[in-house]
Formats: structure tokens, sequence, C-alpha cells
């Protein structure tokens, strides 16, 4: 059955954004090779990224909750499609450096934070509450599509052309998703729960005060961050990784992504009925082990092919644990206060993207590139003993 025009505009301007993305995914570590070859300071754009955007989350998804969230939406994306204009006429010039790089990284993120929580805020009221799980999983299939299997390998293609050029296409496809979202019918903005509006700090605080009395998704948050770090250590030295060890050049680099994602692409095919037959205690655990055992298999090896077939591996267990974690979330959360809980879920997540890439550039310089790779294969184990008994007692509540 057909989840309405709406969905299938969201859906649109989300593939165009993501596109955008992946292409960005490639480029934007290639370029800061480029510029340097520390792998503090590579490992740092992520970092900053990651911290700016841990800044901003929480007055974020006050905003996201206060107003229309198609128009947060659609200049969020036409925000980043000038950002990345301007980073193109820094390099044409060539005026571009590490520090123009971080700014305009963190810029995006910012804008990405905007429109990642309109998203999630807005699917709910687009489709029906047991079309979740599926609306959640088409939207991580050609997410994944555009942001990992075909963005990479053209991004490296088009780096490999000419630097500018990723930039700029980049640029284009973010224009592309702000236009789609304009499209979007309807009225997006929630009903507030008190009138006249709080202050933002208590709107914060509101949201936050919901999330801690949830024990079930309040131990999600905690599990999210600590699996962020485990993402991101190894993640943040990748294109090192990869170029090193396993010695790929610019466009193979960009064909590993591509390949990992098709992990994905099972995963959001058989999120849905598998969640219907084993429950989310059983997949959501069961994604942190692969996780766990996926990043340790790319420690031990020097084999690209190896390495594609794990990485393809530890991308199944996101798209599994990410859409079941998230229509976890929307099933459970009211509409007037999804903005701030998804905030506040998130600022878990980015801590950890924080925290992950400092320690995976320190153990990379300190100790080895495969270093990051076996710290988050222990501590995805950590991730699944904290997760099980909360949703398995949830399962069991009769009133759930």
């Amino acid at each position: 059955m057909s989840m309405g025009r709406n969905y299938r505009v969201l859906w649109a301007g989300s593939t165009a954004a993501n596109f955008g993305d992946g292409i960005s995914y490639v480029a934007m570590p290639l370029l800061a090779a480029a510029l340097t070859n520390a792998p503090m300071l590579i490992a740092g754009l992520p970092m900053v990224y990651s911290v700016a955007r841990f800044l901003v989350v929480l007055p974020i998804g006050a905003f996201v909750d206060r107003f229309n969230r198609r128009t947060i939406l659609w200049m969020a994306n036409l925000g980043r499609s000038l950002l990345l204009i301007a980073l193109a006429v820094l390099v044409v010039t060539g005026a571009e450096s590490i520090l123009a790089l971080c700014v305009a990284f963190t810029l995006i993120g910012l804008l990405e934070t905007a429109a990642d929580n309109s998203v999630l805020s807005i699917l709910p009221t687009l489709v029906r509450s047991k079309d979740l799980d599926k609306a959640n999983g088409q939207i991580s299939a050609t997410q994944l599509v555009a942001d990992e299997f075909v963005g990479p390998p053209l991004g490296g293609l088009l780096f490999s052309t000419a630097i500018v050029l990723p930039i700029a296409v980049t640029g284009g496809a973010y224009a592309a998703a702000a236009l789609f979202f304009v499209g979007m019918r309807g009225k997006f903005r929630p009903a507030r729960i008190q009138e006249p509006a709080n202050s933002l700090r208590r709107d914060i605080f509101d949201g936050a005060s919901w999330l801690a009395k949830h024990r079930l998704l309040r131990s999600l948050a905690v599990v999210s961050g600590l699996a962020s770090i485990a993402y991101m250590m190894p993640f943040s030295i990748l294109v090192l990784f990869a170029t090193e060890n396993l010695g790929l050049n610019s466009a193979r680099y960009g064909i590993l992504l591509s390949a990992s994602a098709l992990g994905g692409l099972v995963g959001s095919v058989i999120v849905a009925p598998l969640r219907r037959k084993i429950g989310y205690a059983a997949i959501t655990t069961g994604s942190l082990v692969l996780g766990s055992l996926s990043l340790f298999i790319t420690f031990l090896t020097d084999s690209p092919y190896i390495a594609g077939l794990s990485l393809s591996a530890y991308i199944l267990h996101a798209v599994l644990f990410s859409v079941s974690v998230s229509s976890l979330r929307q099933r459970m959360v009211p509409d007037a206060l999804r903005g701030r809980v998804n905030s506040v879920s998130n600022l878990f997540g980015l801590a950890g993207l924080a925290i992950g890439a400092g320690l995976g550039g320190f153990l990379a310089t300190v100790l080895s590139l495969g270093a990051p790779f076996l710290a988050g294969a222990m501590l995805f184990v950590v991730c699944a003993t904290i997760a099980w008994p909360n949703l398995r007692k949830w399962e069991s509540t009769p009133l759930r």
C-alpha cells in the first residue's frame, strides 16, 4: 500500500541530500589528505564537525518543535548548497586550507543536524505507526544507494578528475533536495503542549526530562552514544587505513565504501520482516554483536576484499540498529516532544562521534592504524550487554 505523496516527496528529498552526503563523505577526507598527511589533523575534520553538532543539537531540537519542519528542511539544504559553492570558489582560486575545510564542514554539520531531526520528526506524521519500520527501511535503502553505493565511487572518480568537481556536484544535490522539500503539502508545525511558549531553556529541559524518565529510550540513548564512539574510532582514520594498510588509491577507496553499502541494502530489506519475526530485542542486540565481529575481522586483515566483506557486514549492523532504534523512538515519543527527544538522544551520539574521532586519531598515532578497529570491536560488546536486558524487559511488559 502506498504511504502517500508527502512521504514520497520526503523520500526523494532525503535521497538527493544523501547523494550529496555520499560524494562529500569521500571528497572531504581526500581533500584533507591532499592538504596534510597528519593523522590527528585528518581525524580532526570529523571531530570538529561532531563537536559543533553537539553544541547546537539541543536548541535545534527545540526549534524543530516550535517552527514549521518543512521550512527547516528546505532552508537547511539550501544553506548547505551555498556553503559548498563557497568552498568550491576557494578551491578554484587556490585559497583552500585545512582551516577553511573545517569551517565549511562544521557549518554543513550544523545544518545537517537541523535537517536530520526534521526528517525524523516529520515521518511519523506521514505514515501509520505499523509502517514506520518499512518507511525507515526504505529511506535507509535509498540513503545507502545514494550515500554509500553511488556517491562514494563517484566522489572518488570526480576527485581524481578535478578536486573542485565533487564539491560542486554535492552543492547541486543539496539544492535539489531543497526544491523537493519545498514541494511537500500541508502544515508541519507541531501543536504545542503548553501555551504560551516556554523559554528555549525550559523546552530543552522538558525534552531531556521526558527521556530521562523513559527507561528503555534512556538506555538506548546511552548505547547509541557508546556505539558512536565504537564507530568513529576506526572510521575517522579509514581513509589512511585504506591507503596505507590496504594499498588503495582514491578511486578504489570510493569503491571500497560502495561495496560495503551492499550489506546495508540487505539490512534495509530484511529489517521490517525480521523485526516482526524475532522482535526488537534480538534484532538490536544481534546487530551490535555483528558490528563487533566486523570490526575485529577488519583489524586482522590487510586484504581489501576481506575488508570490503567485513565492512559490508558492519553497514548491515548499522542499518538494523538505526532503523530499530529510530522506529522505537518514533512510536513512543509524542509529536510535540519529538524534536527535543530526538535532539537529546542525538546528543549522546554526537558526543560519541567527537570522542571517537579523537580516540581514533590518538590510537592510530601512538599504536597503529588497526588499533581503532580493535577498540571499536570491544566497545560494541559492551553496547550489546547493556541493550539486551533493557529491551527484553520492555518486550515482556504486557502494557508496553
